[in-house]
């Protein structure tokens, strides 16, 4: 089963990861450079922390690839981030990208939204 760990740093990952476990974060999003991961919906996948541990069990409930400035306010709640608001996704994920090397204004991200099977024991 494919697995994978939010952020970019410790930090990040564990307030992404709670945001999670608080039922507050239901999606997320990533730059299609990447690939897809093998994601597609009803797939399921394994969110890790950053000490490489199962914490929870999730299933795709939506896939799409569109441009960073076409991301609306909807997916931007989703992600659970901040205020919520779609300015605040846009500004934390516009540096996001720029420290990966792949942002621009029309780059290409794969929008997924999830829906927790299962919160794992640690």
């Amino acid at each position: 089963m494919k697995s994978f760990s939010f952020g970019d740093s410790p930090e990040m990952g564990k307030e992404l990861l709670d945001l999670v476990l608080q039922g507050r974060k239901t999606a997320t999003a990533w730059a299609q450079v990447q690939g897809d991961f093998g994601t597609k919906v009803g797939g399921k996948m394994i969110i890790k922390d950053w000490q490489d541990r199962p914490r929870v069990l999730i299933e795709t409930t939506e896939l799409t690839c569109r441009p960073f400035n076409e991301v609306d306010k909807s997916f931007a709640h989703d992600e659970g981030e901040g205020d919520l608001s779609l300015e605040y996704w846009r500004r934390e994920h516009q540096k996001y990208f720029i420290r990966e090397g792949t942002f621009s204004d029309d780059m290409k991200v794969y929008c997924q939204r999830f829906k927790v099977i299962e919160i794992l024991k640690i």
